[in-house]
């Protein structure tokens, strides 16, 4: 791609897109340039389509990584090529709608005292205590940590968009006893091992917490946005209102913490059936 590649960089930057983010789309729009070999300007809508069927058929893709191509493509050819007519008719796959996976409580102890590597283990406790992403985590600095006020300030959330979510008193004695412990260098809450000026890349945690979840012989499929998901089913279970988690969570729509009211087992619990209020004579009738 070339000087393409830094434009579209450049393009996602001024945009605010995450890092995780700039690394998908870049890494889409190459395999897409790699397999067409002619120079993107030359190419059309058919093209586009032939590549979207060929990661279908012939490498079974999900729908879900279907669409991170087409989220890439559309954005590539709209914004950093200024074609936009390319793009107009391709489609979004259609993706079934899968329930998140939820730790249970126990699980959730057991996954964290299984965290080997306290850096790790620190922010695994952040994303699950305060509802982050996992980008969050990684991008929050020391002073976004508002002991006084019992919060955490959000400064890099999805869509460039600011919030405070709770931290609990049980989170802060974990982030002194790891400031104690390993005094992090830099600007960064969670700095690099590696370059301490730069801060923890996602997938530290994310295979700290593969390696957790063997550890606690958890038979869940675990990533950082698992945590996400359990912090957001605990506190519905636990009674707390769904627009409070919305907020929490930095949804701009409820619609989207909604998905949490199916997986909350506990919280369905106490809800009492019609059934249950009538009569204890109702329904005794003999034929």
């Amino acid at each position: 791609m070339g000087m393409l590649r830094v434009r579209m960089l450049e393009d996602m930057r001024l945009k605010g897109f995450s890092e995780v983010t700039q690394r998908c789309y870049v890494g889409c729009v190459q395999r897409f340039c790699d397999y067409c070999a002619v120079s993107p300007v030359k190419i059309g809508e058919r093209e586009i389509r032939d590549y979207l069927l060929h990661l279908e058929k012939d490498k079974a893709y999900s729908a879900a990584s279907r669409s991170n191509y087409v989220a890439a493509l559309k954005f590539f050819f709209r914004v950093t090529l200024g074609r936009p007519e390319v793009v107009a008719r391709i489609p979004h796959p259609r993706q079934a709608s899968k329930l998140p996976e939820i730790l249970t409580r126990d699980e959730m102890d057991r996954l964290l005292s299984c965290i080997t590597s306290m850096k790790a283990r620190t922010a695994s406790m952040v994303a699950y205590g305060a509802g982050l992403r996992i980008a969050e985590v990684c991008a929050l600095k020391p002073g976004d940590i508002d002991s006084a006020r019992g919060l955490i300030h959000v400064r890099t959330g999805k869509g460039s968009k600011s919030r405070d979510v709770m931290l609990s008193a049980r989170l802060l004695e974990a982030l002194r006893e790891y400031w104690r412990v390993l005094r992090p260098q830099g600007d960064w809450l969670f700095p690099s091992s590696q370059t301490p000026r730069r801060r923890i890349d996602p997938r530290t945690v994310r295979d700290a917490l593969i390696r957790a979840t063997d550890a606690a012989g958890i038979k869940k499929r675990v990533t950082p946005h698992t945590l996400r998901h359990s912090f957001a089913t605990h506190l519905l279970e636990a009674g707390t209102d769904l627009r409070i988690i919305q907020v929490l969570l930095g949804h701009s729509s409820v619609e989207s913490t909604v998905r949490y009211t199916r997986v909350a087992g506990e919280h369905l619990k106490t809800v009492q059936s019609p059934l249950d209020r009538l009569g204890p004579d109702s329904g005794s009738r003999s034929s």
